[in-house]
């Protein structure tokens, strides 16, 4: 009995098998620590959950009617600029990570296309 041919299309299936499960299982993982600790960086300047618990109080501790409304209007303007930020990196995170998706899928279709 031969095989060699059954060895060579174990192989083939194997091989593939690794490439997916390295592509797409393991690349997420990595990917998304990344992600996670590139966003823990900008929360490091953007501080909004931070902002968000001193919404309503004043700004440097002036207990005015004028420091709280300023630290009212301030703190809102810096939740919507960091909300935008935030939108914005997470549109984009998600656009590479689906551009890597597809990846082999359109390499395969150019191949056979």
């Amino acid at each position: 009995m031969n095989t060699a041919p059954v060895y060579l299309i174990e192989r083939f299936f194997y091989r593939i098998r690794t490439f997916v499960e390295h592509w797409y299982v393991v690349s997420f993982r990595k990917y998304s620590d990344f992600v996670l600790n590139f966003l823990s960086r900008v929360d490091y300047y953007l501080a909004w959950e931070i902002t968000l618990k001193h919404l309503f109080r004043p700004l440097y501790k002036d207990y005015t009617v004028l420091g709280y409304v300023l630290g009212f209007i301030f703190r809102i303007s810096r939740l919507a600029v960091a909300s935008v930020i935030y939108l914005v990196l997470f549109l984009v995170i998600v656009g590479l990570y689906i551009a890597w998706l597809l990846v082999p899928p359109v390499i395969i279709y150019l191949i056979f296309a």
